[in-house]
């Protein structure tokens, strides 16, 4: 009897400690994302050039709700475009009474921010750069605490509206947007 109680324990804390560790892997449109264009995301900001028309030419922010604003046309939809399809509709709204053949060129000025949180030196908000890895943003935001598991990472990434987590090595690339978190190591 007293052999089955503990047999019985140690099933049950292996069992905790399987469910405690499971963790789904990797989506595969986690990593599809690093080879599609980028897509612009509230916290972005944008150079519009408009040739010929340095009322209209100047830097932008995409606001919380997607758009970015421009004098004579207004809001434009920004969310979920590239910055090729962000030339396109804002030529296609200047020709609606206001310039003949606009010529727009639109460049990503300053990427939103990322963000890296757990055991990590100094938590928060940096920017991004492109090339950034999981490593690099763990340098930046003050290496790891001697707790932190450096084997894997916890990203958090939009991927077409749906926020999903994924666990990553330290080596792959971050996308700007992305959470960071670094878990504590168990032993």
């Amino acid at each position: 009897m007293k052999s089955t109680a503990s047999l019985f324990r140690a099933l049950l804390a292996v069992s905790m400690l399987a469910g405690c560790s499971s963790y789904r892997p990797t989506p595969a449109a986690f990593h599809k994302m690093l080879d599609q264009p980028y897509r612009l995301g509230a916290g972005d900001r944008v150079r519009v050039t408009v040739f010929e028309q340095d009322g209209l030419t100047n830097t932008y922010n995409v606001d919380q709700s997607g758009y970015v604003s421009l004098p004579l046309v207004g809001a434009v939809p920004a969310r979920g475009h590239t910055a090729q399809q962000l030339e396109g509709a804002i030529a296609d709204k200047l020709r609606q009474g206001y310039l003949r053949d606009p010529d727009v060129s639109v460049e990503i000025d300053r990427y939103r921010p990322i963000f890296v949180m757990g055991e990590v030196g100094a938590a928060g908000q940096y920017s991004y750069v492109p090339g950034l890895t999981v490593q690099k943003a763990v340098a930046i935001a003050g290496g790891f605490t001697p707790r932190a598991n450096q084997e894997s990472v916890d990203i958090t990434r939009d991927i077409n509206g749906k926020v999903i987590t994924g666990r990553v090595v330290t080596s792959d690339p971050l996308l700007p947007g992305d959470t960071v978190y670094v878990r504590e190591r168990l032993f």
